[in-house]
């Protein structure tokens, strides 16, 4: 079982040096706390307190209530009323549909993109592709990986004019963004996703859009493929 404690020590430690701005305080704490779920540094069963998460952050109670009400909503922590908050565990369910929604919207995103007026956005796509090479080969930076992932999809979305639905999918993103995180750690996933990228990139370019939706679906199916393993190496996390 997780620890107890509200925060594991050097997260507590690591807490904002100073007090978040004043404005949507309980959005800005909600993004952080996301955060830390998705990254697993408030791994699945870790106990939440209130008053250690409002002196960490130098705010009152009240954002605090909110943003954790926030991520209740989403299925990421679970609330006990007089009682405890509680990082919930990864529910299979849940990730698996909102897989199926995301496979859905980004197949229609790639068919809009893989034509001549969809081109100055593969460009920009592998310009992110390269920082991803770059985070991975020279700086071994996963978490920066990471990041430059999402930024490859989101901008898709955004260059086939549908950014809202990019957020639809992210509100239901959490537990299948765990998963993701997890799958991450394997030796050579950063690799395979590296190189997903490029073919559905090629493949735009070239404008085959069933060669790049076949991409997109070998590329999304990729962690749900392999979640047996995932559950057999990380079971306390499920």
């Amino acid at each position: 079982m997780p620890s107890a404690s509200p925060l594991p020590d050097r997260a507590a430690e690591e807490a904002p040096v100073t007090a978040i701005r004043r404005t949507s305080t309980a959005h800005q704490l909600y993004d952080l706390l996301r955060g830390r779920i998705i990254a697993l540094e408030l791994p699945p069963g870790l106990q939440l307190s209130r008053n250690d998460l409002a002196a960490g952050y130098g705010v009152s109670q009240t954002p605090v209530r909110d943003a954790l009400q926030m991520l209740e909503k989403e299925g990421l922590v679970v609330i006990y009323p007089q009682s405890r908050t509680e990082v919930t565990r990864i529910d299979l369910k849940q990730a698996r549909e909102t897989q199926f929604l995301r496979m859905s919207l980004e197949l229609e995103v790639v068919r809009a993109l893989a034509t001549e007026a969809g081109q100055p956005a593969v460009g920009q796509a592998m310009r992110i592709v390269r920082q991803q090479e770059t985070a991975l080969t020279i700086d071994g930076d996963l978490a920066r990986f990471g990041q430059l992932d999402r930024q490859f999809h989101q901008m898709l979305f955004e260059a086939a004019g549908v950014p809202d639905l990019w957020q639809v999918v992210q509100s239901r993103s959490g537990h299948i963004d765990r998963l993701r995180r997890l799958n991450l750690m394997d030796p050579g996933k950063a690799a395979t996703i590296l190189a997903a990228h490029t073919e559905i990139l090629d493949r735009m370019k070239a404008l085959d859009v069933s060669g790049a939706q076949n991409a997109v679906r070998r590329h999304l199916s990729g962690t749900l493929a392999k979640v047996d393993e995932i559950r057999r190496v990380h079971a306390h996390y499920f």
